[in-house]
């Protein structure tokens, strides 16, 4: 009941939250993938030629995204809201007009750039910073908007590009943008100037007088987060989602010929993946509020290491449903847990900053991880050879996270650790 009453109290800033993750699918590989092979045919490309586009567009996009990521704070939410979203339909529109295969690093970069990046940081560092007790709970129903643009946007981009084409899919996508999404978020945002200055008093308590800190969690700068070996273990970990499930989805058509599946089912399949994500969401967020992020962390990457192993062993076409339903519960525990955790360990004040930093180093991996595969699949390497290279990563990666849950906080001369 406490759950329902907070979604209520908070509805309209909660209903923000969750478009800006809702429409960040724009930018997602899951919703570019699908036009990859008509993007392919048209301009001649195989699978590691539009891999390497890919992983340009999307690493320039994580470089830039540690400068533009604190802009949110430093400038007020609605009008980084408008900007990014003015940014992401910009993208979308020149993607339907792309003139030859030169045009795809400046047009996944934009489009990784505004959607997969500021739009996503948009949405988490919002409910992460203006919720303090139950951040657990904004956090997971804010965070629905991604299951939910998995389990609605691949099937729309496959009926959208078979019935009129890929160019104009990317049109109509921004053309239904710029006449929507813009007026409805500036008016959920309304009334957000008092949410802000509640906040800045917060953090002027927080602060205290002349510059100093007396609460009991001190609140990080990034450069003291760069000084923090956990920062570099947790974030080891954290990209393996990333690398793992951006390489997926991008290859999406060929796992699905691998495995004997077509494309449409292996895109219907998507709604096990938004079962699982909200299932994740809706489960940790309260456990969150109780039991705190950190203790509940090792445990998000172990749908991942299931979703691996059916790739190994199985290729039944309900597999299908196993893998995006596995890929689901990582995707909707990680992200609600790791946007809680993060002001746990380092506070809320410079939430932006340190949040652009993670992000970035998401995005690396998620560029990483497309060109890679498509490098070995055109060398004729098996998705099952793959899946075990994943396994042997996540292993590190488990061990990362217990190993930095377990170090000691460096000792600074003021403030406390967290």
């Amino acid at each position: 009941m406490q759950y329902f009453q907070f979604v209520y109290k908070n509805r309209r800033f909660l209903s923000f939250g969750i478009l800006v993750a809702f429409f960040s699918a724009f930018g997602q590989t899951f919703f570019i993938a699908v036009f990859g092979p008509d993007i392919r045919a048209e301009f001649n490309l195989s699978h590691g030629d539009f891999g390497g586009y890919y992983a340009i567009g999307t690493a320039a996009s994580g470089v830039c995204l540690i400068w533009a990521g604190k802009l949110i704070d430093r400038f007020d939410l609605r009008w980084v809201t408008v900007g990014v979203v003015l940014a992401l339909i910009g993208a979308c529109a020149f993607m339907s007009v792309l003139p030859a295969a030169w045009a795809l690093a400046p047009a996944l970069f934009a489009l990784r750039l505004s959607g997969q990046g500021l739009m996503s940081h948009t949405a988490m560092t919002s409910m992460g910073r203006y919720f303090e007790a139950e951040r657990g709970r904004a956090v997971s129903v804010a965070i629905l908007g991604f299951p939910l643009g998995v389990a609605v946007f691949p099937a729309l981009a496959v009926w959208l590009s078979g019935q009129f084409g890929w160019r104009m899919a990317w049109a109509a996508v921004a053309i239904a943008m710029a006449l929507f999404l813009i007026p409805l978020l500036l008016w959920l945002l309304r009334g957000h100037g008092a949410r802000h200055h509640f906040f800045l008093a917060q953090t002027a308590n927080l602060e205290g007088p002349g510059g100093a800190i007396p609460s009991r969690r001190r609140q990080w700068t990034r450069a003291e987060v760069l000084g923090d070996p956990r920062f570099y273990l947790l974030c080891f970990a954290i990209t393996a989602p990333s690398f793992i499930s951006t390489g997926l989805f991008f290859h999406q058509a060929h796992l699905a010929a691998a495995k004997g599946w077509t494309l449409a089912w292996l895109a219907s399949a998507f709604v096990a993946y938004t079962v699982g994500a909200i299932g994740a969401n809706l489960a940790f967020g309260p456990l969150i509020d109780h039991y705190g992020a950190r203790r509940l962390l090792p445990i998000y990457l172990y749908p991942l290491v299931l979703a691996c192993l059916t790739i190994v062993f199985f290729s039944h076409p309900l597999s299908a449903i196993a893998l995006t339903f596995f890929l689901g519960l990582t995707s909707g525990g990680g992200q609600t847990l790791v946007g809680a955790a993060w002001p746990e360990f380092y506070g809320v004040l410079h939430l932006g900053a340190i949040r652009a930093m993670v992000m970035s180093m998401s995005v690396g991996a998620s560029a990483l991880s497309p060109f890679l595969l498509g490098w070995l699949i055109d060398r004729g390497v098996a998705m099952e050879t793959m899946a075990v290279g994943f396994l042997l990563y996540l292993a590190l990666a488990i061990a990362g996270i217990m190993f930095a849950l377990a170090r000691p906080a460096p000792r600074h001369d003021e403030g406390t650790n967290p």
